[in-house]
C-alpha cells in the first residue's frame, strides 16, 4: 500500500503542508499513522479523503460543513442538492449583475456620464450575493427566493436611515427580552397576544408588502426549524412561545372579523389580513380556511361567505 509523508502528499495533491497540518489540527484529516520520530504518514485512504475534501471545497462548502458531511452525521446528498441550488442562485445573480452593468455602460456611452448611483447599487447587490455563501438563508430558500432575498437586503440601505436601523435593532432586542420574561406565561393570554401583535408590526415594517413572502418563509423554515443564526437573538424556547402567541393573535383577529358579517362588508379587511398572514400563498390560505370551516363555533353565515369567497 502506498504511503506518504506530509511533504510528499502536499507535492502530489497541490495542498500545502501548512493546510494539511491545519486539517490534522481541526480533526478534518488526521494521518493514519506516525513514524517513530513523530512524522505524519498518510495512506491511500487518507489520499481519497483529501480528494473528497478538495472536491467539497470546490463546491463552496466550509471546512466545518465538510467535516460533518464526511463523518456521515448528515445527509451528503441533501447538502449537495442544497449547495447546487445555492450555486445556481449565485450564478444567476452574477449573470443578472453582469447584464445590468452592461446596461449601465451603454447608458454611459450615450450620455458620456457614469451613473454612479446605479453602479454603487450594483456593487451592493454583488456584495450581498457573496455574503450568501456563508449565510444560513441559502439552506432554506430556493434559487428564486434567494434572488429576492438579495434584493431585500440591498434595498434596506435605501429604505432605512442609520438611525432607523438602530431603532429597529433596539426595538427587536427589547421585544425578544420581553418574550423571554414571559416564557412562563400563557402565550394565548391577552397580554401575550398584544406582544405578538407588536412583534408583527415591527417585522412587517422591516419586510414591507413587497417581501412579505420572504418573511413567512424565513419564519417557517428558518426560525421554527432552528436554522436561523444567533444574530436574531431568538432561542428555540422564545420561537416556540412566540409562534403560539402569534397563532392566538391571528386566530382572534380572524374570528373577530368573521363576527362582523351582516353589519359591514369585510372583503377588503379579510384580504389584507390573509396577505399579512400568508403573503399571497394561496395554498396556506386555503388550508387555514378549511380549518375555519371545520370549527363548530363559526356561524353558518360566516361559513357560507367563506365558501362563496373561495369557491368551495
Amino acid at each position: 500500500m502506498s504511503r506518504w509523508f506530509v511533504k510528499e502528499l502536499a507535492s502530489i495533491t497541490g495542498v500545502s503542508v501548512q493546510t494539511l497540518h491545519h486539517y490534522d489540527h481541526i480533526g478534518l484529516l488526521k494521518p493514519s499513522e506516525y513514524s517513530s520520530k513523530g512524522y505524519r504518514i498518510y495512506n491511500q485512504a487518507d489520499l481519497i479523503k483529501l480528494q473528497q475534501i478538495i472536491a467539497l471545497k470546490f463546491f463552496g462548502f466550509e471546512l466545518k460543513q465538510i467535516k460533518n458531511l464526511l463523518s456521515g452525521k448528515v445527509s451528503l446528498l441533501e447538502h449537495l442538492l442544497a449547495q447546487a441550488s445555492f450555486l445556481d442562485a449565485k450564478a444567476q445573480a452574477l449573470l443578472e449583475t453582469s447584464n445590468a452593468l452592461k446596461k449601465v455602460i451603454n447608458e454611459a456611452s450615450a450620455s458620456s456620464a457614469l451613473p454612479w448611483k446605479s453602479i454603487i447599487n450594483l456593487i451592493e447587490v454583488y456584495r450581498m450575493t457573496e455574503k450568501l455563501e456563508n449565510s444560513w438563508v441559502k439552506d432554506i430558500l430556493s434559487p428564486e427566493e434567494l434572488k429576492q432575498y438579495v434584493q431585500f437586503e440591498a434595498g434596506l440601505k435605501d429604505r432605512f436611515s442609520p438611525s432607523e436601523k438602530e431603532a429597529f435593532h433596539k426595538d427587536w432586542s427589547s421585544l425578544v427580552a420581553e418574550i423571554k420574561n414571559r416564557l412562563q406565561e400563557d402565550p394565548t393570554s391577552k397580554p401575550s397576544m398584544e406582544l405578538a401583535g407588536r412583534v408583527m408590526k415591527v417585522i412587517n415594517n422591516l419586510y414591507g408588502d413587497e417581501h412579505a413572502n420572504l418573511r413567512h418563509i424565513i419564519w417557517e423554515k428558518g426560525f421554527k426549524r432552528g436554522l436561523a443564526d444567533k444574530g436574531h437573538l431568538m432561542s428555540p424556547e422564545t420561537v416556540k412561545w412566540l409562534d403560539e402567541a402569534l397563532f392566538a393573535y391571528y386566530s382572534e383577529r380572524i374570528y373577530s372579523l368573521l363576527k362582523d358579517l351582516g353589519y359591514e362588508t369585510i372583503d377588503d379587511k379579510w384580504q389584507a389580513l390573509m396577505k399579512e398572514m400568508f403573503a399571497n400563498n394561496k395554498n396556506l390560505e386555503l388550508e387555514a380556511v378549511q380549518k375555519i370551516l371545520a370549527n363548530k363555533n363559526i356561524s353558518k353565515s360566516a361559513k357560507d361567505w367563506l365558501k362563496k369567497t373561495y369557491k368551495i
